[in-house]
């Protein structure tokens, strides 16, 4: 395979490498573990959350309930202190509400900055270990 055929690896919202979220439980859009993104993924999960309880309740108050399993798709429902893809949007309007949650920006993928200010991300930044 040539250079010019390779496909360059995620960036994250640092320009650095994007680094996986979870995989336990599995998330990301594409379930890969990560926060990558394509075209088919309106929602643009590209945001890697540390979730809390006020977080989740905030959601599922939005309409988007996290909490409850959900077998047939394989979700099992996720817990405060889970790592998981979010959605840019859903992230910001969080963010604005004052319920946003920690983000992990090595996980974060650059394209949630179409959406999401990087300033508003550093003021909720957790460190990865």
């Amino acid at each position: 395979m040539t250079d010019a055929l390779q496909i360059a690896p995620p960036i994250n919202v640092l320009g650095q490498p994007l680094m996986p979220c979870s995989k336990q439980p599995l998330t990301g859009f594409l379930r890969d573990g990560s926060c990558n993104t394509c075209k088919e993924d309106i929602g643009s999960h590209t945001v890697c959350v540390e979730l809390t309880d006020l977080f989740l309740a905030y959601s599922k108050k939005q309409g988007n309930d996290l909490t409850t399993p959900q077998p047939s798709f394989g979700f099992e429902g996720l817990k405060a202190g889970d790592a998981w893809c979010l959605c840019a949007g859903r992230w910001l309007e969080a963010y604005q509400a004052g319920l946003a949650p920690k983000v992990n920006l090595a996980s974060t993928h650059q394209a949630a900055l179409d959406i999401v200010p990087l300033a508003c991300l550093l003021e909720h930044a957790v460190t990865v270990n």
